[in-house]
């Protein structure tokens, strides 16, 4: 099957073209093929197809395009080519079937070839790229999204276009280009390179007062459309004409042999015959290397630096390298391993005595000082053109005699270090190979038939080989010995984490004793700072942490840190604020674990992991308290916190929401840690102080994961204010879901623990989520005296963040009482709480609160204020949830204040954020705010659609009273359409239902 989009999309199988539907349908596989083989979101696909406006059913009818367009390739191939996954769809393609990825690659080895001086082998390969353009990228599609990609696209088009005519006009056919580049011309008028090359090939066809028109033509119509002069380089172009230059002459093809009055070395060990990938990094090493060497207008040498961690494949990209670029270093290549990495390195008096031998030098000249043969060396490659690989270099002192006079000759170096102290180097980093690479690797080395028979497998050995490749060839190599073998067998051994580095282990090739070489090169502290990080299973490591695991000063270790990044045994991941973030290699990791094992007994690794734990359980207490404005809102566990200095302290949760973010994998992975060392405490403790980030960020698998994981670990240790803690916060994140019943089922439970526990706070707010409960199934005297029992507790206490919750939410109930003056009162009092205690979170869902008062008394201006001040404090702190109910809540005043152009962007804005944190509720209400301001806009047809959707998702989640606002609006809209039938049906169920919840008091 070949996917083209080189032109009109089309689906190719065999010599049949795929009918792919409406324009709908093309729409969704072109958005898909842009990104083939990676997972597209719905929503970037509703945007392809609609734009920023989403009509109601958008995503009802994308499901149908994308079930269109299953069917259709169901019937053409036997694999699966359009594949739904968790974040969005897959479109399958093969490699070499896209037609734009085929266009890359033949770019790709067109410039190759024209690098390695192969200009005919290019023009074909630019020839063949270029024919597989039909026409326009994608013409045909209307899509505002896809019309940026498409012209990128034809912009590749045009610039290797550009290209080729650069190389024909090298290779002397300007009589043949003329035509085409005043056609061209024509149609790009301010491509100004087209034009350029215009001049110049009418300059060679001797007609020089033509090319100069062209560039009159270029002056008038670039003043003209842009108001600028044509670039500086055009413009020398001219004067170059007018002068008839010699530069301008046509380069003579041929080339006079160099003439060699010494010996031509060549050092270079053999090259790589299964050399994979490093493309990107071989065509930096070839420009600037290959395109300088030589130019004896460079002061100096061109040096190149490759660095990384062994076994990353530093030498083989280096001697690979080398050998392709060695034609432009007729007068030979130099080739030294340094053995940087082992206690007594090789010293550069000894390789200038090899050097100065090969470069021959007689031996009874050699002079005996560094200094001294260092001066003959550079004499004797002045003017040379001689390319120098240093292999394995320790430190800048190694290389700093053998590097060449002048510019004429080259330099390549391999080190672990970064070499900052050499002049001006090219750094080129080598890091682990990708997954695909990897297979690449293994087929090169076992063979294609093998690895496509067990590709699971192979994937497997990749994986546990960490994708590093000293490790896929030392695995290649035990497969390729063992042809008997199945590579599952392999796969299986190396499964084994405490005996993976004997296994990565064939003839003299070994992962264990080229880690080893860095690790012992490395001081007594930094190896145990470097053993110790391994014991924590996180992902990334802050400087405060490894700080923690050697109980030293944070500049100390970051010292530290520095020593092993420099050895490659970590690497920085990145810098949040004046925290740096660190990792280790996988492989890396189990050799510090095997060290930790040896080097330090089992109960000091415990006493290590309780005092990292305890000291990011304190930190976490430090950002909560901060958060919420002071020691409210939580149930501390009893576990040992370990402080931190006080200045660090501070500087690390001066943004709390920030530092949770910064560390959310720390915690998660500290939750499962403790939980696994039998530390139930601190397991629940870092569980529940995590929660202000999974509920403001809507973390909600985070959340769930964590707190199964806790209170399993609380039921082990029969501690019954744990078990309780987390039954309650479990019956919060149900409540965020509108998962009513488990909620209350959860916090039932949770309130009888506490209560067995003694733990009055816990009972507290236990009590008041269900107070929630039941005000959201309607049952508001129930709620009432609920919130009221809690807030005696709250208030008792000293909970002063807790007891602004309370108030808010029993200010709701007054609310839906129609009793907005007793609302206003509580929602005073819960303002003030959260101003004295500087909650910014809480005081965003009071104010919100307020707005809705406002909206029900009427007092438009002031809800609108109320819902900017939340959308502001929401805004600044990342609460996306909340953000999305302040939008909601603008929209629904700015409906009824007749601002209908400003109502439909918030209300738009926050049906986008809901969806983006599955917050169902807030969708529901978005789409009952849309129906009112349909209504309103006089569309009654689309209120009624809408409000039908609120009212069906209301029920869903049990919403009674929010499923009787739904229904009243949908009573009002079929009133509008004429429908008095249907209208006076809906409105009947309303006040049905509202009696049925409420009461006939109360609904009265």
């Amino acid at each position: 099957m070949d996917f083209k989009i080189l032109g009109p999309l089309e689906i190719v199988v065999g010599a049949e073209r795929l009918d792919l539907g409406g324009s709908r349908q093309q729409v969704v596989v072109a958005t898909l093929l842009l990104s083939a083989n990676k997972v597209v979101a719905l929503d970037r696909l509703l945007e392809a197809i609609y734009g920023e406006e989403l009509p109601p059913t958008a995503r009802a009818q994308a499901q149908i395009s994308i079930s269109s367009l299953r069917r259709t390739f169901a019937s053409a191939s036997d694999s699966a080519v359009l594949t739904t996954h968790a974040q969005g769809y897959v479109i399958a393609v093969e490699p070499g079937r896209l037609d734009s990825e085929r266009f890359e690659e033949l770019v790709g080895a067109a410039r190759a070839a024209r690098e390695a001086g192969n200009p005919h082998a290019a023009m074909a390969r630019y020839r063949d790229a270029l024919r597989l353009w039909r026409g326009p990228a994608l013409d045909g599609i209307d899509s505002p999204l896809l019309s940026a990609a498409a012209h990128r696209l034809d912009e590749q088009r045009l610039a290797t276009t550009e290209e080729r005519l650069s190389l024909e006009l090298e290779l002397g056919r300007h009589h043949e280009l003329v035509g085409e580049l005043s056609e061209l011309v024509e149609k790009h008028p301010l491509r100004e390179r087209l034009r350029g090359q215009l001049m110049l090939a009418l300059y060679r066809c001797d007609q020089a007062a033509e090319a100069r028109a062209v560039y009159r033509q270029a002056e008038h119509i670039m003043n003209e459309e842009l108001g600028i002069d044509p670039s500086e380089h055009l413009r020398k172009l001219d004067h170059a004409i007018r002068g008839s230059a010699p530069a301008l002459a046509l380069p003579s093809q041929t080339t006079v042999p160099r003439q060699v009055t010494f010996p031509v070395p060549s050092l270079l060990p053999a090259d790589i015959a299964d050399f994979t990938g490093r493309t990107a990094q071989l065509e930096q090493a070839r420009r600037y290397l290959a395109n300088t060497g030589g130019d004896v207008t460079r002061g100096a040498a061109p040096i190149v630096v490759i660095t990384g961690r062994g076994g990353t494949g530093k030498t083989s990209l280096c001697v690979h390298a080398a050998h392709e670029i060695a034609e432009s270093f007729p007068d030979g290549q130099l080739f030294a391993n340094m053995h940087g990495a082992v206690p007594h390195p090789v010293s550069p008096m000894q390789v200038l005595e090899r050097f100065l031998r090969v470069l021959g030098l007689p031996g009874a000249q050699l002079p005996e000082g560094l200094d001294a043969r260092a001066e003959v060396y550079r004499n004797m490659l002045a003017g040379r053109k001689v390319l120098v690989v240093l292999d394995d270099v320790a430190s800048e002192s190694q290389v700093s005699p053998l590097i060449p006079g002048d510019g004429t000759a080259a330099m390549m170096i391999t080190s672990r270090s970064r070499l900052g102290g050499l002049a001006d180097p090219a750094h080129i980093e080598v890091d682990v190979f990708d997954a695909e690479k990897s297979l690449e690797l293994l087929v090169r080395i076992v063979g294609a038939d093998r690895v496509a028979t067990e590709p699971e497998a192979a994937a497997t050995v990749a994986e546990h080989c960490a994708h590093l490749p000293l490790a896929l060839r030392i695995a290649g190599a035990r497969l390729a010995a063992r042809p008997h073998w199945r590579i599952q067998r392999l796969a299986g051994r190396l499964a084994d984490e405490t005996r993976r580095l004997d296994e990565l282990r064939h003839g003299d090739m070994g992962i264990r004793p080229s880690i080893s070489l860095s690790y012992e090169s490395a001081g007594k502290v930094a190896r145990r700072l470097l053993r110790r990080l391994a014991l924590l299973d996180v992902p990334c490591y802050s400087s405060w942490l490894a700080s923690v695991l050697i109980e030293a000063p944070l500049g100390r270790t970051e010292d530290l840190l520095d020593d092993l990044v420099s050895a490659q045994l970590i690497e920085v991941t990145g810098c949040a604020g004046l925290d740096r973030q660190y990792r280790l290699h996988d492989l890396v990791r189990v050799f510090a674990r095997e060290r930790l094992a040896v080097e330090e007994t089992a109960a000091e690794r415990k006493d290590v992991l309780e005092h990292a734990l305890g000291a990011l359980l304190y930190l976490a207490d430090e950002a909560h308290a901060r958060y919420y404005g002071g020691d409210y809102a939580r149930i501390p566990s009893e576990a040992p916190r370990m402080p931190l200095p006080r200045p660090l302290t501070e500087r690390l949760v001066a943004d709390p929401l920030a530092w949770y973010e910064r560390e959310r994998a720390t915690l998660i992975s500290g939750v499962r840690q403790a939980a696994q060392a039998g530390l139930a405490g601190l397991c629940w403790g870092l569980a529940f102080s995590a929660v202000a980030l999974f509920e403001a960020r809507a973390y909600l698998d985070d959340w769930q994961e964590t707190h199964e994981i806790a209170l399993d670990a609380a039921r082990k240790a029969h501690d019954v204010r744990g078990q309780a803690a987390m039954l309650y916060s479990t019956g919060s994140l149900h409540m965020v879901q509108q998962r009513p019943d488990p909620a209350r089922r959860e916090l039932t439970m949770a309130a009888q623990l506490f209560t067995d526990a003694g733990d009055v706070h816990g009972v507290a707010h236990v009590t008041r989520h269900i107070a929630y409960l039941d005000r959201m199934n309607g049952k508001l005297a129930d709620a009432t005296a609920r919130y009221e029992q809690a807030l005696a507790i709250l208030r008792d206490v000293g909970d002063k963040i807790a007891t602004a919750c309370a108030l808010h939410h029993l200010a709701q109930v007054k609310l839906e009482l129609h009793q907005p003056g007793e609302a206003i009162e509580l929602l005073s009092e819960a303002l003030e709480l959260c101003q004295v205690t500087r909650c910014e979170r809480i005081e965003a869902q009071v104010l919100y609160r307020m707005g809705e008062v406002w909206l029900q008394t009427g007092e438009l201006a002031s809800a609108i204020d109320a819902f900017g001040r939340t959308l502001s404090i929401t805004s600044g702190i990342g609460d996306f949830i909340g953000q999305a109910y302040a939008l909601l809540g603008s929209g629904v005043a700015l409906t009824r204040q007749g601002a209908f152009g400003e109502a439909r962007d918030a209300l738009r804005r926050a049906l986008e954020l809901a969806r983006s944190v599955n917050e169902r509720m807030a969708q529901a209400r978005a789409l009952l705010g849309r129906a009112e301001l349909a209504l309103a806009c006089g569309d009654p047809r689309q209120a009624a659609t809408l409000s039908e959707l609120a009212s069906d998702s209301f029920h869903l989640m049990q919403a009674p009273l929010y499923e009787v606002q739904a229904l009243t609006l949908l009573g009002s809209a079929h009133t509008a359409l004429g429908d008095a039938a249907t209208a006076e049906a809906v409105t009947t169920s309303a006040a049905a239902l509202r009696v049925k919840v409420l009461g006939d008091e109360q609904a009265s």
